[in-house]
Parts: structure tokens; C-alpha cells; sequence
């Protein structure tokens, strides 16, 4: 249901720590005239773990009716607690938007049990596509194949997010289930596609839309000597843009791109001077300044 290159969207602030509507809109323009299949505000790149439940929602419905239909959108409700889970993703649903990305509980660590009884709360009170999000790094737990195919056994659950590092996982997955699987890592990206994965939801798709969607583009026809050609090309842009922690770097790239201020919410702080020093040759060898 859900391929090609989809955008992580990162969430522009003016100086005064407000969400820059006037940056966002510009952004989703402009990702659209760049080719990417679809975008996902709110998620971990958009800083939804600082957004206010209001600010989200307002998020959610701001990139709805500025995409107007053209790409898809599928909107971060994720939470570790399920009845907000449950609240953002009916919000979702109201606003029209073609799916939810919805992570694993964070923090208090579910077992699979934990995982199954949490989705299913949320799939049995909204019908919409849902996503699963499985991101050890973030979360502190791994969503095993296992569980991923007994949660595809629920109709709402169409696709999983997998940033868990692994292409074993990927196979794993696939091999339990048909559910439709995302890379959640641009690195790998192609690897995970050449095993059955239909595209990725992308952080290095901010920076370098066009380049992202035409590297799916060409795994996804089988073209894996076009795409690995790209995957080479991008993959100093990959590692630079996790330097330091997500979406610290990615901000970085774009305010020196012209598109948004660098500006994060606390706990994040703007990347490190060092750090930038560090990823803006690299800006320049992908050629995105």
C-alpha cells in the first residue's frame, strides 16, 4: 500500500520556538515538486516527542490540507500511552490521512504481549492504515518477526517501519507475513528492498528528496545497479546526517539550505559547531549546497 520514498518531516520553529507554519508549507511544496511519495509529520525527525497533543494535531491537519491529496500522509500517533495513541490516531483518521505511523511504547518496554494488546486497543477503535514503527535505538525494545506477524493478522495493520539495523529482521518478517515493510534506516534502504521491502521512511529524503525517491524508484523496477549507484552517492549524506542525534543534523542541513531556521525544542540544542564542521563538506559532495 504504502512504497517509494516518504519523507520523515522535520518540524521548522521560528526563533521564538513556535511551529513555522509559513517554512512547513514551503517544505511540503516542496517535496512534492522533488518527487517524494509521501510524507509522515510528527514523527521521531518531526520532534513529535516536543510538540504539544494540540500543536500535533495541528501539525497533522496543516500537512493534510496542504498536500491536498496529491501524495499520501501518514500522520505520527505513536505514544507509550495507549489511550493517547488511541486519541491522536482518531484525529488522524478525521483528518483524512491515508495511514498512522505508530511506534512502539517507549520507555516502560512492553513484552510482546504488552505490544499485541497495545495495537490491537488502537486497531479496534480506529479504522485506518496503520504502520508499525519498530525502533530499538529509541524505544529499548525490539518488536520481534513473530509479533509483526501476529499484529498482520489484524486488517488495519498494513506496514512496518523497520529501523532496527537488521536486513535478517527484514527476511524474517517477510518470510512470516506479507505485510508491506519500509526501511526505517537510509542506509539501508536498497539492501533491505532487494529482500522485499517497497521503499523507506526517509530522514536523508529531507535533504536530497529527488535523489531518495530515484533510488526507490530504481530498486523498486528491479534496477539494482542504478540504485546501488545512488546508495553509494547518498551514503556519506546517511552517516553525516546522525553525526549527532536525529534530527540535530538534519535541521543543521536545512537551515544551510535556506529552507528553516535552526531551531529545535529542548532537550535538543542546535548541532555542535564541531559537528557541523564535520557534515558540511559532506552537504557539498552530495551536492545539496
Amino acid at each position: 500500500m504504502f512504497r517509494g520514498s516518504i519523507v520523515a518531516l522535520a518540524t521548522p520553529f521560528t526563533q521564538n520556538f513556535e511551529i513555522d507554519f509559513d517554512a512547513y508549507g514551503r517544505l511540503v511544496d516542496w517535496h512534492i515538486e522533488r518527487g517524494t511519495d509521501g510524507i509522515v509529520p510528527c514523527g521521531c525527525t518531526g520532534e513529535a516527542a516536543t510538540l504539544s497533543h494540540d500543536e500535533q494535531k495541528q501539525c497533522i491537519r496543516f500537512v493534510m490540507e496542504r498536500v491536498a491529496g496529491r501524495i499520501p500522509v501518514i500522520a505520527g500517533t505513536g505514544s507509550n500511552n495507549t489511550r493517547e495513541a488511541v486519541d491522536l490516531t482518531r484525529f488522524a483518521k478525521e483528518a483524512g490521512c491515508d495511514g498512522a505511523l505508530l511506534i512502539t511504547p517507549y520507555y516502560n518496554k512492553p513484552t510482546a504481549a504488552g505490544q499485541i494488546a497495545h495495537y490491537r486497543a488502537v486497531a479496534e477503535a480506529v479504522d485506518i492504515p496503520i504502520v508499525l514503527y519498530n525502533v530499538p535505538s529509541r524505544t529499548g525494545i525490539n518488536m520481534t518477526p513473530e509479533t509483526v506477524a501476529e499484529l498482520n493478522k489484524l486488517p488495519q495493520m498494513v506496514a512496518i517501519k523497520e529501523a532496527g539495523g537488521s536486513v535478517d529482521q527484514v527476511s524474517q518478517i517477510r518470510g512470516l507475513c506479507d505485510i508491506t515493510v519500509l526501511s526505517g534506516d537510509d542506509s539501508l534502504t536498497v539492501p533491505m528492498m532487494s529482500v522485499g521491502a517497497t521503499g523507506v521512511i526517509s530522514v536523508a529524503a529531507n535533504v536530497a528528496p529527488d535523489r531518495i525517491a530515484a533510488m526507490c524508484r530504481h530498486a523498486g523496477a528491479g534496477n539494482f545497479e542504478a540504485a546501488r549507484d545512488l546508495h553509494y552517492e547518498l551514503m556519506p549524506l546517511f552517516k553525516g546526517l546522525f553525526f549527532e542525534t536525529n534530527p540535530m543534523p538534519v535541521k543543521a542541513a536545512l537551515a544551510r539550505m535556506g529552507l528553516i531556521e535552526n531551531v529545535l525544542r529542548l532537550p535538543l540544542t542546535p548541532m555542535s559547531e564541531g559537528g557541523f564542521a564535520r557534515l558540511e563538506p559532506i552537504l557539498a559532495q552530495v551536492r545539496v549546497i
